[in-house]
């Protein structure tokens, strides 16, 4: 007797195996999904095929709660009137049909949270590139791609906290820090599908079925342009100042070289005036001054000069008033080029050579 009745409860084992594996599984949902306060009312809904069934309601390490279904149903209905923390905690739902005779899987579980109004809010604050935001209940634009943080705290009761956004039924982030007290929440490279309002709520110790309250809300509203819209404009400011200033610069050194060579140029054309292979008899300059950059020549020394002309008698070198009255017309041009360019210059001095002109 004994082999036959093992032999019998082993086919009725593979029979029902076999058929839990040809039933579909159930679902559990929960409502209202969140914000369940203690003391409320909550349902849960198992659905299923449209079978007769019985069917199961599990509350791990708790109580098991059952319900008959007819036929013409798709879901069994659970509900508690009055809840308590005994109530808390994660339920799943099976069910069982007899014609044929087979067991279903369990479900996805569930967890009824309850929200304890004697645990306060958490607090909350906002920062994104460097920039801290601590008033609440307000709306805060940032621009594409930056990164967002979000941090709540209770240092009293706050053991695990949860980031919260509105339209969501679930928590879209969970933190449990080490020290508790304190959480830090990121969103890396924000996009316009990040806009909405955030909250935080946590779990005090000891409790991972009860919630606080939901705390104050900031509403983070993603745009397409930059973070800072003036940015782009101080760039653009500085690349203008930087091009003018080089402009300056090359247009000042490029009056500095034609300075250069026209005096270079003059040099030569008053040696040109000198008889060939007849030597210089003097070297004594005459100075031209312009101690105020300001002014225009106020002074040719040109006395050595003079007083050589008279030693000579009634006989002049040849065309010197003549040059002399043009070096001064292109020294004042060159210096008054000079004085614009570069402000600074205090005092220039023009060499003529004293050179013996054959008559």
């Amino acid at each position: 007797m004994a082999p036959m009745a093992v032999a019998l409860i082993l086919g009725w084992w593979l029979v029902a195996a076999s058929r839990a594996q040809q039933l579909p599984r159930p679902s559990l949902s929960l409502h209202p999904s969140q914000g369940v306060s203690l003391g409320g009312t909550v349902t849960l809904r198992c659905h299923l095929p449209r079978l007769a069934a019985w069917v199961w309601l599990y509350q791990e390490g708790g109580r098991t709660h059952n319900k008959y279904k007819d036929k013409d149903l798709d879901a069994v209905e659970f509900s508690f009137m009055t809840t308590s923390w005994e109530h808390a905690g994660t339920y799943r739902c099976q069910y069982h049909v007899s014609d044929p005779l087979g067991t279903s899987e369990k479900s996805d579980p569930v967890e009824l949270v309850l929200t304890d109004a004697r645990y306060p809010p958490p607090s909350i604050s906002f920062s994104f590139e460097g920039h801290m935001m601590t008033t609440i209940n307000i709306s805060i634009h940032v621009g594409r791609g930056s990164n967002v943080t979000i941090q709540c705290w209770n240092w009293d009761y706050g053991s695990a906290f949860l980031l919260h956004k509105g339209g969501h039924s679930a928590p879209i982030q969970r933190q449990d820090p080490s020290g508790g007290g304190m959480a830090t929440f990121t969103l890396f490279g924000v996009t316009p599908a990040d806009t909405g309002t955030y909250r935080c709520s946590y779990r005090p110790w000891g409790y991972p079925f009860v919630s606080s309250p939901l705390g104050d809300s900031v509403t983070l509203e993603v745009t397409s342009s930059p973070t800072h819209p003036g940015a782009n404009g101080e760039s653009r400011g500085s690349l203008v100042v930087a091009v003018a200033g080089g402009c300056a610069t090359a247009l000042a050194f490029g009056l500095i070289l034609i300075v250069f060579f026209l005096l270079s140029a003059r040099r030569s054309r008053i040696q040109r005036t000198t008889s060939p292979g007849e030597p210089l008899k003097s070297s004594k300059a005459n100075e031209l001054q312009a101690c105020n950059p300001r002014s225009v020549l106020t002074h040719v020394s040109l006395s050595p000069l003079l007083n050589r002309t008279a030693s000579l008698g009634s006989h002049p070198p040849l065309g010197l008033h003549q040059c002399s009255q043009a070096s001064m017309n292109v020294s004042g041009a060159i210096i008054s080029a000079w004085r614009n360019a570069v402000p600074s210059l205090c005092l220039l001095h023009i060499s003529v050579s004293d050179a013996t002109v054959p008559m």
